[in-house]
């Protein structure tokens, strides 16, 4: 299967859900509306054989109207094949539907980004933090915070280029 086969094939079936796509990088990538999402991968697994979800993650870009995302990485392995799908949602309303009934692999990977992004996947069957204190109560991954303390007085910029 060629790339311009699954571009003709998910445009064909989902026009109106992409948002764009992204041929430049060494995987396929497609951005598609966060209320399509599951609909699409289960397209990918179903119809065009991405059978395996090799990863799932969190991005957040503090700058964008709808902050908050998750990259989803697929793999056709018979035909060692990849593909990338991202979607975004608002910081004020970050649920995006869970894929754990077609994925049970994305179990622990939705837990992790709920954790460390808070990104709510709906319908997930324990969503729950996995790696941080259930008491936290921010988000460690999120670009909300300062890098560094800016109060510190005991830094001496030369040494950091600035």
């Amino acid at each position: 299967m060629e790339q311009q086969q699954i571009i003709s094939s998910l445009h064909e079936k989902f026009k109106n859900e992409i948002v764009s796509i992204d041929e430049t990088s060494d995987i396929l990538t497609f951005t598609v509306i966060k209320q399509a999402v599951t609909d699409v991968i289960l397209f990918l697994k179903e119809e065009l054989g991405f059978q395996f979800l090799t990863d799932l993650c969190g991005i957040h870009y503090p700058d964008q109207e709808l902050a908050l995302g998750v990259v989803y990485h697929l793999h056709n392995l018979p035909e060692n094949k990849r593909i990338r799908v991202k979607t975004f949602t608002s910081v004020n309303n970050p649920e995006i539907q869970t894929l754990t009934e077609i994925f049970s692999a994305a179990n622990w990977m939705e837990r992790e980004t709920y954790d460390f992004f808070g990104i709510i996947f709906i319908g997930h069957p324990n969503l729950i933090r996995i790696l941080n204190v259930e008491y936290l109560d921010y988000f460690p991954l999120r670009k909300e915070y300062p890098l560094e303390d800016q109060t510190r007085k005991d830094k001496d910029d030369r040494f950091f280029g600035r």
